[in-house]
């Protein structure tokens, strides 16, 4: 590997699990910090994260694009609410207007019924997940299809496809969030990019091989990408790390509120399932996901895994999204990163409980010791290659 990609996340507001929402719901000069500190710290792209409450993903990325120089938008897409020639043309105006290769699409097909139904949304898992794939053949045909198409399936008929936008980029990358078969199967057969929380390494390990094994089922020989995402909980000393941890994690549990979800609708879902595809948001009964549920099986079995994984910070939210943190010293979070990255993780989503200070700290301290350590390995494998 020559590279890793660092995606941050975004919001109109700065809230996190710690951070209730407060002031307008659509702050510019929120976006505007946010898009700052991620660009001045080096990130390759931001998340743009999707609820059925919250402010519309395609127009934040448009407002932060015309505000940065080079900053990709990695905009959160639930097929099934837009018709797939729409969202087509809707990504590739916005692939125009930012310049030619910003532009990402992070599908996510939905792991909250509750939310699901907010948006008149009633089928099952296994059917909206049968829907997304049938959504990206089209979406993808629009993008590239030379000719004028046709296509009839199960959920979509259309006639005479010949869109006059297309991406200006010679490709808008699919990102793909989930961990259920249906996630493995979809996603394998479409995603660039497959988005996983962030479990210990072993676990890891596990599920990359199945979203392969079934990208290879499905007949690709160029298998998709892995991301994986954390909280990073950084401190100048490992026992500082620690003490900010804890207090973030005392912070989680004091902001709960009478039924384990946290007060405040957009501090839950902006923050929740939107950073990563599932999320149990409104679930009284505790996730009916599948990456949700993993998480907590992960803290069952301990608070701390590997180098410095801690999962107490997703048994306290109840593992609303990807809640799990790296703790230590930005040398030992580095390391602990890049121990992904010899499984074969290539891009690393994180974000933190103090979102834009955080997000800083990472720009400054962290992503520069990763980067480095990768680049050394490229060229000492070059160099063993050449020998």
């Amino acid at each position: 590997m020559t590279s890793v990609e660092f995606i941050g996340m975004i919001g109109t507001q700065e809230v996190s699990e710690i951070h209730p929402a407060a002031g307008p719901v659509v702050d510019r000069d929120t976006v505007r910090r946010f898009v700052s500190a991620h660009e001045e710290g080096g990130f390759d792209k931001v998340l743009v994260g999707h609820s059925s409450s919250t402010p519309d993903g395609l127009q934040v990325a448009a407002y932060g694009a015309a505000h940065s120089e080079r900053l990709g938008f990695l905009v959160a897409h639930r097929p099934g609410f837009t018709a797939p020639t729409l969202a087509a043309r809707q990504y590739a105006t916005l692939d125009h207007f930012s310049g030619g290769g910003r532009v990402a699409m992070h599908v996510i097909s939905g792991g909250s019924d509750v939310d699901q139904r907010r948006d008149g949304d009633w089928l099952d898992k296994e059917q909206r997940y049968a829907r997304t794939d049938e959504y990206l053949d089209v979406v993808r045909r629009s993008w590239y299809e030379p000719e004028a198409f046709d296509h009839e399936g199960e959920q979509y008929h259309v006639a005479g496809v010949q869109q006059e936008i297309r991406p200006l980029s010679s490709r808008i990358p699919i990102y793909f969030g989930g961990s259920s078969e249906a996630a493995f199967r979809v996603g394998g057969k479409h995603a660039d990019v497959f988005a996983l929380w962030g479990e210990p390494l072993a676990e890891t390990a596990e599920q990359i091989g199945r979203v392969h094994a079934a990208a290879k089922n499905a007949g690709r020989t160029e298998l998709p990408r892995i991301s994986v995402s954390f909280r990073p909980v950084l401190g100048a000393t490992e026992e500082q790390a620690w003490e900010r941890a804890h207090a973030i994690r005392d912070a989680i549990v004091a902001a709960k509120g009478g039924h384990g979800s946290f007060t405040g609708t957009r501090m839950r879902e902006s923050w929740g399932t939107a950073a990563g595809g599932a999320g149990g948001v409104g679930e009284r009964s505790g996730p009916t996901n599948v990456g949700s549920q993993r998480l907590l099986a992960a803290a069952e079995k301990g608070e701390v895994h590997d180098r410095c994984l801690w999962t107490a910070t997703a048994a306290a939210s109840g593992a609303a999204g990807n809640s799990t943190a790296l703790v230590g010293t930005p040398e030992t979070v580095a390391q602990a990163m890049l121990d992904y990255v010899d499984i074969g993780v290539s891009t690393l989503l994180i974000r933190g409980y103090d979102p834009i200070s955080d997000a800083t700290a990472y720009g400054r301290d962290l992503l520069p010791l990763v980067r480095a350590e990768v680049a050394r390995r490229s060229r000492h494998s070059s160099q063993k290659v050449s020998a």
